[in-house]
Order: structure tokens, then C-alpha cells, then sequence
């Protein structure tokens, strides 16, 4: 908060009396915070006209991020007649801090966060899209590779060490499953997997169909699926336990509600989002088993 300080020379009565008032203002407004930021922690349920934080895992840039999920938190206060607060993080750590910390009332999140941190804060799945999340590994038409065997002890090129299907779904099966131990090489994109792939820099790369759909016909031409991952169900809408059941179902009801509309299937489209369907935390419980915390970068502190 800005506060009007004095200049030298001191200041007429009505003056002081003005910055003393912000300064009272500014310290009930931190009380109050603080109050609410404890009540969250201690695990306390918001009150009835509470406005429940939203916060997206930032998948996009902060300005496209905001544009794509702020017309879907009014609409979900439309249908609810609830109150939220649109909460973007700045990167990848920032989100898993917060997360950790069980800062948000609502979270759309990476489905291996649901799992990774259970115990400490115990997210509620409660929708995701229909089409499960799997990972796939190309390698060039003309490799020598024709089989994920061949690459024991190879380079493989990944977009970045969290991202679930593309890195750490093919790493467990490769060396989990099928005992393939690679040497990885982070390309930063799934664009830039599939070009390290196609130029030889690398014997295999990691990555999703959906990504491999999206690229150039003179970069995807030149590749060959040779292993698709385990599935698990797709990025969450999830709840603290904190929310109240009664508001966690009018959350659940409205995205589902948001499949029924063109208006609703257009907004869910940009997330990218199929359509939304109900879920629970059974369906994530499977990758408990997976051995994934092996690949999950160390948390921020």
C-alpha cells in the first residue's frame, strides 16, 4: 500500500491526520489478511460469503493465462452465485510453492501434483477433461531405433523435467517398465524436442499427440511414433478440503454445466479443454505405485 509521507518542512495538521488515517487503514487491512491467511492454514472453512481464490497452473504467459481463465471464473460465479479471485502465479515454482502450502481454494493442476503432495494438503479432483493424459516416444523415420530397447543408454530429448506425460510418464515405463536407462537432454519445448528428434541431435524424444499434431507437416513428416505411456486422467480442477462441500459441488456442477453451451465448449477449448468430465482422486491413486517421485524436480522452499 502507498502511504502519503511528509516532506521536509513539516505539515499542516489536516495533512497528518490524512497519513495517520492510511497508515490505521493499511494495518486493519494486514490484520485482516492475516486472520484469513490463518483461518486457511489451520485448515477452517471460508465463510459462507468468503471469495474463493482460483489459480491455474501457468501454462501460458501470464497476460494469456489471465485471458483464458478469466471469463471462465465469471462464468462458473454466474451459474454458482459464488465469488472467486482469479490468482495467477509467474512461473512453474511459484505455482508448486503455493500449492504446497494449500494457498488456493480451487486449482486447475498438473495431475501428479494431486498425488505428490496428498498428504500434506489433500486436493479434491473434481473434474477433468474426458481424454486421459498418456506420453508418447518418437524417434526419426529413417532411425535405427524401431524399438524403445535400442535406446538403452542413449540421449533423449524432453521438454522440461516436470512435465508429466512428455518426461516423467515415459521415463518411469522406459526404466521401470522395460529397464531402459537414458541419458536426458531438457529442450526446453515439445517444438523443440521434435526438431532435436528430427536433426539427429537426439535418438528419441519424449512427448504427447497432441503436441506432435500441432507441429509443421516438415517436422512431423519426418517422425515415427515407437511407444505410448500408461494413461492417467487428465489435469484437475480440484478443491481444498477446506471449501465447503456445498460450494465444491456448485464448482463441479458449473464446468460441467459449461460442456452444454458453445459459448462454454469455446472457453474450454483455449484451456485446452475437451470436455469436462467428473472425477475423484481413486483415478489419480494409480500413479501412487508408479515410482514418478523419482523424476519430480525438488520442491521450492
Amino acid at each position: 500500500m502507498k502511504l502519503e509521507m511528509e516532506p521536509a518542512g513539516g505539515h499542516a495538521p489536516w495533512h497528518r491526520a490524512r497519513t495517520f488515517a492510511s497508515l490505521a487503514a493499511g494495518l486493519a487491512l494486514g490484520a485482516l489478511l492475516s486472520l484469513h491467511h490463518s483461518a486457511a492454514d489451520a485448515g477452517e472453512p471460508p465463510v459462507a460469503d468468503a471469495e474463493y481464490t482460483i489459480g491455474p497452473v501457468p501454462q501460458f504467459e501470464p497476460r494469456k493465462l489471465h485471458a483464458i481463465w478469466k471469463p471462465i471464473v465469471d462464468e462458473v460465479a454466474r451459474r454458482t452465485g459464488l465469488r472467486f479471485n482469479l490468482v495467477t502465479t509467474l512461473t512453474i515454482q511459484d505455482f508448486h510453492a503455493a500449492y504446497a502450502r494449500g494457498k488456493f481454494d480451487f486449482v486447475y493442476v498438473n495431475p501428479y501434483n494431486v498425488v505428490h503432495f496428498h498428504e500434506a494438503q489433500a486436493y479434491i479432483p473434481l473434474v477433468a477433461d474426458k481424454e486421459p493424459l498418456h506420453g508418447i516416444v518418437v524417434v526419426a523415420k529413417d532411425s535405427e531405433f524401431k524399438t524403445i530397447a535400442g535406446l538403452n543408454g542413449k540421449t533423449v530429448a524432453f521438454p522440461s523435467p516436470n512435465a508429466l506425460a512428455a518426461t516423467m510418464l515415459v521415463r518411469s515405463d522406459l526404466e521401470q517398465l522395460h529397464h531402459v536407462a537414458v541419458t536426458p537432454l531438457y529442450a526446453g519445448t515439445h517444438s523443440s524436442v521434435y526438431l532435436h528428434v528430427a536433426k539427429g541431435l537426439a535418438a528419441a524424444g519424449g512427448g504427447t499427440e497432441k503436441t506432435l499434431r500441432e507441429q509443421d507437416d516438415a517436422i512431423s513428416a519426418k517422425l515415427q511414433v515407437i511407444y505410448t505411456t500408461r494413461s492417467c486422467p487428465a489435469h484437475p480442477v480440484a478443491a481444498h478440503p477446506r471449501v465447503p462441500p456445498e460450494a465444491r459441488q456448485k464448482v463441479r456442477d458449473a464446468l460441467l454445466a459449461m460442456n452444454d453451451t458453445p459459448e462454454g465448449k469455446k472457453m474450454l477449448a483455449k484451456v485446452p479443454v475437451t470436455q469436462f468430465v467428473p472425477v475423484t482422486y481413486d483415478g489419480y491413486a494409480v500413479m501412487e505405485s508408479w515410482g514418478l517421485e523419482k523424476y519430480w524436480p525438488a520442491a521450492p522452499q
